[in-house]
């Protein structure tokens, strides 16, 4: 079993963060359109009510501050999940702001002990 600080350095890239997620069942990739959230794997566009935020990272550039980004571990009301990303700060894409802002329930995890 991995310790909090073994965690945190396996997820310091998003590439590491992203092989995570994908071995607990996160295999769709989506993207935000201005009429609701796509899925890659299925061609499914799911409303805001039918996407729930199971967690999220933020990443930090180490030489640029504006090099940030979000991973979102998002699933849906029938069972697909799957990632979202996005810039973080001035370059965000506005189709993915407004629809996480519209998704009423973000569960962020709040036990450093576990690993989503």
């Amino acid at each position: 079993m991995n310790t909090p600080l073994q965690e945190k350095i396996q997820m310091k890239t998003m590439v590491d963060c992203t092989n995570m997620l994908d071995k607990l069942g996160f295999t769709s990739q989506f993207k935000a359109l201005s009429n609701g959230l796509k899925s890659l794997k299925t061609n499914q566009i799911y409303s805001s009510a039918d996407i729930k935020i199971v967690n999220f990272y933020r990443f930090e550039g180490e030489s640029d501050p504006c090099d940030n980004s979000i991973l979102y571990a998002l699933e849906s009301a029938n069972g697909e999940r799957g990632t979202l990303t996005d810039a973080f700060g001035p370059y965000s894409d506005t189709n993915v702001t407004n629809f996480i802002q519209s998704v009423e329930e973000i569960q962020k995890k709040v036990n450093k002990h576990e690993t989503l």
